[in-house]
């Protein structure tokens, strides 16, 4: 009699499940440090083996304006399709990372308008009459912020603290990410090639640790 093989001692093997990060940026020039950083980001995701998407908001031609039918129609479900698109990929991320400079204390409009569209109710957050409920959880995010003035200056006048409470933790953690890795990169202008690469070499390492840690 043909005896069969005992499967009591088999070990099943998990597959590992993939990690999704979604990078965010907003620079016209495709030549400028932001995009230089973002090249980085890239290549220490994909080593990390992390699928990576980029959203690049100037050649996209991302439409940023907000209009009132828009606003009208997220709190009945209706959405265009390219903003339906955007929350799927945040909806899919486990690690969002947002690379920007600095304007006038702000997102550049491009990004700005894109939060506005996309951040909609009933996917972003909720509203009733206890108040409001952020409803993107399980996140990871990473914030790299160019300035041209130098970060020790707006630590003094207050203005780093500002840009956290209401840019950074502020306006993410009313979404639901509450695990917010964020820096500031000051002076640029006037560093050297060595500090530039230096500011490089962060970002990846950045992002290769918070990816690992996922």
């Amino acid at each position: 009699m043909k005896k069969t093989k005992s499967t009591k001692n088999v070990k099943i093997e998990a597959v590992a499940k993939p990690k999704h990060h979604l990078i965010i940026f907003a620079h016209p020039n495709s030549n400028s440090f932001t995009k230089a950083m973002v090249d980085q980001i890239i290549l220490a995701s994909e080593k990390a083996g992390a699928e990576t998407v980029v959203r690049n908001l100037y050649t996209m031609n991302f439409n940023p304006i907000l209009s009132q039918e828009e606003i009208q129609g997220a709190y009945q479900g209706i959405l265009a399709e390219e903003i339906r698109y955007e929350q799927q990929l945040i909806h899919k991320a486990d690690l969002i990372t947002l690379v920007y400079p600095l304007w006038w204390m702000g997102f550049p409009a491009i990004l700005k308008g894109y939060l506005d569209r996309v951040l909609t109710a009933g996917f972003a957050y909720q509203t009733d009459a206890n108040g409001s409920v952020g409803l993107i959880h399980g996140k990871k995010m990473q914030q790299f912020v160019n300035l041209g003035s130098n970060v020790a200056e707006y630590e003094t006048k207050g203005f780093a603290q500002a840009l956290d409470v209401c840019l950074i933790n502020g306006l993410f953690n009313f979404c639901g990410i509450t695990d917010i890795d964020y820096e500031l990169f000051g002076s640029l202008y006037g560093i050297s090639d060595q500090e530039r690469q230096a500011i490089l070499t962060k970002v990846a390492e950045k992002t290769t640790k918070n990816i690992t840690a996922l």
